[in-house]
């Protein structure tokens, strides 16, 4: 390797002066058009970060001096959409959930408004399409079967205070007990038998049946077919929350359930709380309100 520059003949261009196994490097000028190209880009990404949002800072960034901010512009069409809206949702309030369906404006509001708090809030338990998870106790909003109602003042409520939640006096509230610390393994599985044949899935167990009388009939009834008061499931329909196979249902008993969900009506608001009891209503399980 070598560092002596000369000009090269065949090109008229001077050598950088290197070397390798006798080939020479020439040292060829940028074109000017691309020189200038990359000049303007340093002058206007400087300009940039003094106009725009630019330089990270420890909890945020310098904001330019045209103030501009995405965030702002978002928060500000939020702003504006809400204004507009604002009367409907001050109809939605007021308005008996029973009778929405005679204004057919305010409902197909409720319904698309809810659809879209439901995707925010609510598709993370119950899915996208609302067919919720048999396996975790996220129950299907498509059928028509509802352990607390499924009249849309009904779900309101379930939407407003929850289940089974600490943090507000007023949610759905039931507590299976765990019958394993009361039957043995073997009455335990005589009551599964029997619970699965009340929806025609296993054959009788007059054994299960007597023991379903003592122990459980009190909440589910004596046919099983559930009560909506305490939110009691109906064990007639072949419809499961966490399953409805020997094991499931064993398990069930056995350990009891427990699911729980959160309050919205502080999160959300009434209008979205009966926005969202619109939707789901209308996804065809809903109730006709007596």
């Amino acid at each position: 390797m070598s560092d002596d520059k000369r000009i090269d003949d065949a090109t008229g261009t001077e050598t950088t002066g290197h070397v390798w196994d006798g080939i020479e490097e020439l040292n060829t000028p940028l074109p000017r058009w691309w020189l200038w190209t990359f000049y303007a880009t340093i002058v206007w990404g400087v300009i940039y970060t003094i106009l725009f949002p630019a330089w990270p800072l420890v909890s945020g960034a310098t904001a330019g001096i045209l103030n501009w901010s995405t965030r702002a512009n978002v928060a500000a069409e939020i702003a504006a959409v809400d204004t507009a809206n604002a009367p409907l949702n001050t109809r939605l309030e007021e308005i008996d959930l029973a009778a929405l369906g005679t204004d057919p404006e305010l409902q197909g509001y409720a319904i698309s408004a809810g659809e879209a708090v439901f995707r925010t809030n609510c598709s993370q338990c119950h899915g996208a399409g609302a067919a919720g998870v048999q396996a975790a106790g996220y129950p299907n909003l498509l059928d028509d079967d509802w352990l607390w109602g499924g009249q849309i003042t009904e779900i309101a409520t379930t939407i407003r205070h929850g289940i089974r939640n600490d943090d507000d006096a007023d949610a759905r509230w039931s507590e299976m007990p765990a019958f394993a610390e009361l039957l043995s393994d073997e009455e335990i599985t005589a009551v599964a038998a029997h619970v699965r044949s009340l929806s025609g899935m296993d054959e009788a167990n007059p054994a299960g049946a007597e023991l379903f009388l003592d122990n459980c009939a009190s909440c589910h009834g004596d046919a099983g077919m559930g009560d909506r008061e305490i939110g009691a499931p109906n064990l007639t329909d072949a419809i499961w929350l966490y399953g409805g196979s020997p094991e499931a249902v064993d398990y069930s008993i056995r350990n009891a359930r427990f699911g729980v969900m959160p309050p919205w009506g502080a999160r959300l608001g009434e209008a979205e709380v009966r926005a969202v009891a619109a939707y789901v209503h209308a996804l065809g399980g809903g109730e006709a309100t007596e």
